[in-house]
């Protein structure tokens, strides 16, 4: 393969084959790209090399930050990704595997393995975001070392294919994990509506999905005259009581993750990312980005492992803020938006959902959501939720929701049409409220009114893919565009086995839905 540089791991990969020139679509240079090819050979490497052993609590942690690394808008930064590679070998003693032997092998073989890399790197960030806070699972770390000595193998379709499938079983055991680490740390999520308004004076958008990153800087803001407000997969932090009830956490600034360069392009306050989704920043406001975790981006400040986020609030009071309370909308004009709908709240209401049903008072379920992009034809998602009967309820969650979730829509009862379920990891509280619908009702969760209409765009929406097709779930609407990484074969064997299938019109998918 003669390219600069092949990627094509996100929805927006150019021609909808593959980046191949100087650099990605997403911004990376053909020379991050290709570093962080090298850094995934050496994680492979690492793993043949303690693929019979427990892996140590070091090579768990470089694993995991390696995987994590690797997605899409999380790391742009040659001098970071170096260093870990270093790190890597380190332990491993430098034996890499080469990936153009995924990228040149023959396409079967390449799209099954790209499914388990690319799903392992989206379990990564959850299974991340659970170890700062504690929580690990043995089975979770041991299936990361297990699947990347199945990339690195010479293996065949019918021994791939199950690991494929137990990507999505692990992740959901990783989702439930991750649940656990954030519900235990910050307590269960409650319905709360969320201001757009920036009020006036100094403040600092948070933006990712680290809440461990937001309770610190809130820690570290209190009694300060700095307003926080979050961004993107950020949002549903206003749920958690533990989070919400500081006084100075405001509201949400902001669309979803794919506006920021417009949206940030003049703002008077500081930016903190702390995972994934982070755009190239223009110059004009460069100044003003702050950096954690593993997210890095060349010449902006990186708040490091001690966690001192004095140089963001320092350039919070510096720039000022507004001089007056600033109304801001969603894309549809709205001026707040609501969060919180995680499995505890819905199901501690289930009798009066089920009662409802009965009723008939709501016919049917849709789960609208998943990570948002760029590429035209994603206003799809914005028409779909506005065309669904007045007697649906719209399950939403991760970034895709910006695109509707501002809209009032009314109640059926007590109950808000939209319901956001949270960030993309809570795809779990989404599978928990079926099933337990399902029970309710006596029937699988594929017979139920319920209907999944989901976007995509990077690696978490894969795993999370691969974890409803392993729950056996049926009848998905992906869009607005499928994986370029899926080969012909493989689409047909999800077809078949799934009835999975591209979206196309809203008039249509709707009749199609509906019965």
């Amino acid at each position: 393969m003669d390219n600069k540089m092949f990627c094509f791991q996100c929805e927006q990969t150019a021609g909808c084959s593959g980046c191949t020139g100087c650099a990605g679509v997403c911004g990376k240079s053909a020379d991050v790209a290709n570093l962080q090819d090298k850094l995934t050979g050496s994680l492979i490497g690492l793993a043949g090399e303690i693929k019979n052993n427990v892996p140590s609590a070091e090579e768990k942690k470089l694993i995991i930050e390696g995987l994590f690394t690797t997605i899409t808008n999380v790391n742009f930064n040659e001098s970071t990704i170096k260093t870990m590679i270093d790190k890597i070998h380190s332990i491993s003693g430098g034996a890499d595997y080469d990936m153009t032997n995924i990228w040149n092998a023959d396409e079967d073989i390449r799209s099954l393995k790209s499914l388990i890399l690319f799903g392992i790197r989206g379990m990564a960030a959850y299974a991340y975001h659970a170890m700062v806070l504690g929580y690990e699972d043995e089975t979770v770390d041991a299936f990361f070392v297990e699947a990347l000595n199945a990339i690195g193998q010479d293996l065949g379709m019918d021994d791939l294919l199950p690991i494929v499938m137990k990507v999505g079983e692990v992740n959901f055991k990783c989702m439930g994990l991750l649940d656990t680490a954030n519900t235990k740390s910050y307590g269960n999520p409650v319905p709360t509506e969320v201001s757009l308004t920036i009020e006036k004076g100094p403040f600092i958008v948070v933006t990712g999905h680290d809440l461990l990153d937001l309770k610190m800087l809130l820690e570290q803001t209190k009694d300060k005259g700095i307003n926080i407000y979050t961004h993107g997969e950020m949002l549903p932090a206003h749920a958690y009581p533990e989070l919400k009830k500081y006084s100075h956490l405001k509201g949400n600034f902001g669309t979803a993750w794919q506006n920021q360069q417009k949206e940030f392009a003049d703002i008077p306050g500081a930016v903190l990312f702390t995972t994934n989704c982070l755009m190239p920043p223009k110059p004009s406001y460069k100044d003003r980005v702050f950096t954690t975790e593993v997210v890095s981006f060349p010449d902006v400040i990186h708040i490091g492992e001690d966690k001192d986020f004095s140089p963001v609030i320092k350039k919070a009071l510096e720039l000022g803020g507004y001089d007056s309370d600033r109304k801001m909308t969603g894309i549809n004009g709205g001026n707040t938006v609501m969060t919180g709908f995680a499995h505890k709240s819905v199901l501690d209401n289930a009798g009066a959902i089920v009662d409802a049903v009965k009723a008939g008072d709501i016919k049917h379920f849709f789960l609208v959501g998943g990570c948002d992009g760029a590429r035209p034809g994603r206003n799809y998602f914005t028409e779909f939720v506005k065309q669904t009967p007045s007697d649906s309820i719209i399950l939403t969650l991760a970034c895709g929701k910006y695109r509707f979730n501002d809209l009032d829509l009314g109640k059926i009862g007590d109950f808000p049409r939209i319901m956001d379920m949270g960030q993309c990891n809570d795809a779990y509280s989404a599978i928990k409220v079926a099933v337990a619908l399902s029970e309710a009702f006596g029937c699988s969760v594929n017979e139920l009114p319920l209907s999944m209409v989901l976007s995509w765009y990077e690696q978490k929406a894969v795993c999370i893919l691969l974890t409803l097709l392993y729950l056996g779930i049926k009848n998905i609407k992906l869009g607005p565009t499928l994986p370029a990484f899926i080969s012909k074969n493989v689409l047909d064997f999800l077809v078949e086995n799934y009835n999975i299938a591209p979206t196309t019109t809203v008039e249509q998918d709707l009749s199609e839905l509906l019965g």
